[in-house]
């Protein structure tokens, strides 16, 4: 079965509530989960990142744009993070092996994921943040792809969405 079509929105008000949004995910994505996040420009990609790195063990995420990739280890699990905002820098990137960091068993999270979204393993979760007012963001969830490995991944995702708390909920 593939899902390509948006499964849950949720607002959320503040930045803060964006790092708990992203720290919930850190602490209940499954193993193996790809994380494609997209939107518009300053709508907290790298918010919602920084949330999942704490969430994964305390990370301190920031932007790897200029870097292309920073990897995080130590955690429940590892995280990988990717920037594709320079798209051809991300592409030779993923071309020179850069893949065997987004189907590893780990969380990997790519920023700006529509433009190097023929690289990326199905199923993996999509969020789309959108800017509503100056201070509130849209986040819209998906799931791509049909099912793939590891086993279960997508029903897996397809949960988690359901049981994602709004913002200023805490569980």
């Amino acid at each position: 079965m593939v899902h390509e079509h948006i499964l849950r929105s949720i607002t959320s008000h503040s930045s803060d509530q964006t790092v708990a949004l992203g720290e919930w995910l850190g602490r209940h994505l499954p193993k193996g989960t790809c994380l494609a996040l997209d939107g518009d420009l300053g709508a907290g990609k790298t918010t919602l990142t920084r949330g999942v790195g704490l969430g994964l063990g305390g990370y301190p995420v920031s932007s790897p744009s200029y870097t292309l990739h920073d990897l995080h280890q130590g955690g429940r699990l590892t995280l990988s993070h990717c920037d594709a905002w320079m798209e051809d820098r991300e592409v030779a990137f993923l071309e020179d092996g850069g893949t065997e960091w987004l189907l590893g068993e780990g969380i990997s999270v790519v920023e700006w994921a529509d433009r190097v979204s023929e690289w990326l393993p199905s199923p993996r979760l999509g969020i789309c943040l959108l800017h509503q007012t100056p201070s509130s963001r849209l986040l819209e969830f998906r799931v791509f792809g049909p099912e793939g490995p590891p086993e279960g991944l997508c029903a897996a995702l397809m949960d988690l969405i359901r049981d994602l708390p709004e913002c200023g909920e805490s569980s």
